[in-house]
């Protein structure tokens, strides 16, 4: 082994240290990153030459390389957001994305989506972000995480009004009525309430409850409507509610139980030939206190026709969509994946990985306190330190100067061993 050799161990210096410093300004140009995670470098001795002297055989090193260039996947800070799709992660799980129309899976940390022109949750490069969509009963269904996508290409459609609950107090000082049922005239009724209910097609109408005390804690009811022709639908339920004494309504708890509901059915309340003829079920929650009748609460199933309004994403990571109608649907839930050895992943830019045999096999599911919690109106913000970055900036450019100064050093040497010869 030469003096020469000393040249090489100093070259593999300046290289090695050439190649830390490119990767702490990969660091600090992706300061602000958006859920970008820094790498640090991993220095290693290369391979030792053996000499012999007379002590022995000794070994002698022949520089320096580059073992490892990891990737610090430590929890980003997070930015508030206005965008209400931006998402970041707390935890060690990564959003799934996928190309259109391809197979190949992408893995990332930023969560700065958006709605492209179909309607898809896309990120910026216009990847299809991936979740698991709703059926048509509110859960989740079952299959492989998808493209979420938000239809707005027109109205959702109406839903008939298929359950009405009434929530009333009827005065227990109304005094009882013997003469037959007229809607049209009020001395035959104690009380009425109107409540708004919608047909298969979402049109409004209103259905009239009337409330006839017929006896000691005994009311019967009616009702009435108009269907869209302007043609007046009614009926007449028996003496189907009974109070206790105690004004409390006796219900199908008692021996014998006592019906709270009632049923108009379709052919009585057909709305027109272009509707579908639908039961409307009416349940009863009333009291007979000692205080004027009154209506505390109505509620029922239907609602009209919707234009989209508006989407959010939850905490939860699910995309929910709002309509002009006041009704809200669950589309989608967005999925993560995690994996055993995040190192592992090989970087493809644009804030991507995809995963690697190193990484192993993904574990993916619905936000979790093992997947991952997602946080809305946020974004992960880089991880990188520029303090940090600094120090170890200062640290490899003195490196790279004592390597270079080990190489003008062997110059100088092999300048006096020529100049044996003068």
């Amino acid at each position: 082994m030469g003096i020469s050799s000393a040249f090489y161990s100093g070259v593999s210096g300046l290289n090695t240290n050439s190649a830390a410093m490119s990767v702490i300004g990969n660091n600090l140009a992706n300061t602000n990153t958006v859920g970008f995670k820094g790498s640090r470098h991993v220095f290693a001795d290369l391979l030792s030459g053996s000499i012999n002297g007379s002590g022995g055989a000794s070994q002698v090193g022949r520089g320096v390389g580059v073992s490892q260039i990891d990737q610090v996947f430590s929890q980003g800070t997070f930015e508030s957001t206005e965008s209400n799709l931006d998402l970041a992660i707390e935890g060690d799980g990564f959003f799934i994305l996928k190309e259109p129309g391809a197979e190949t899976v992408y893995y990332s940390r930023a969560g700065a989506f958006r709605f492209d022109e179909n309607g898809f949750l896309v990120n910026p490069e216009g990847l299809n972000v991936q979740g698991k969509k709703f059926g048509a009963d509110g859960q989740i269904a079952a299959g492989d995480p998808e493209g979420i996508q938000v239809q707005n290409n027109g109205l959702i459609a109406g839903q008939a009004t298929t359950e009405l609950k009434l929530t009333t107090n009827l005065s227990s000082t109304s005094l009882a009525i013997a003469l037959p049922f007229d809607m049209n005239n009020d001395a035959t009724y104690n009380y009425s309430s109107s409540t708004q209910v919608f047909d298969s097609l979402g049109s409004p109408h209103l259905i009239t409850t009337y409330f006839i005390k017929t006896g000691a804690n005994q009311w019967g009811t009616a009702w009435s409507a108009e269907d869209n022709a302007g043609n007046v639908l009614q009926g007449q339920f028996a003496n189907n509610l009974q109070f206790t004494t105690d004004g409390v309504l006796v219900g199908t708890a008692a021996v014998p139980p006592v019906p709270t509901k009632a049923i108009i059915a379709g052919a009585d309340i057909d709305w027109g030939p272009d509707t579908l003829q639908t039961d409307i079920e009416i349940t009863f929650n009333n009291t007979q206190f000692d205080s004027d009748s009154v209506v505390l609460s109505q509620d029922q199933n239907g609602f009209a026709a919707g234009s989209l309004t508006g989407v959010e994403i939850d905490g939860e990571g699910k995309v929910i969509a709002f309509y002009s109608n006041g009704e809200s649907t669950k589309i989608a839930q967005v999925v993560l994946g995690k994996f055993v050895n995040p190192h592992g992943l090989k970087t493809v830019g644009s804030n991507l990985y995809q995963a690697s045999a190193e990484a192993g096999p993904p574990r993916v599911g619905i936000p979790d306190a093992e997947l991952g919690s997602i946080f809305t109106n946020s974004l992960e913000l880089s991880n990188v330190d520029m303090g940090v970055e600094f120090v170890r900036m200062i640290t490899v450019q003195r490196g790279f100067q004592a390597n270079s100064k080990i190489i003008t050093t062997v110059d100088e040497l092999l300048g006096e061993l020529i100049n044996l010869k003068r």
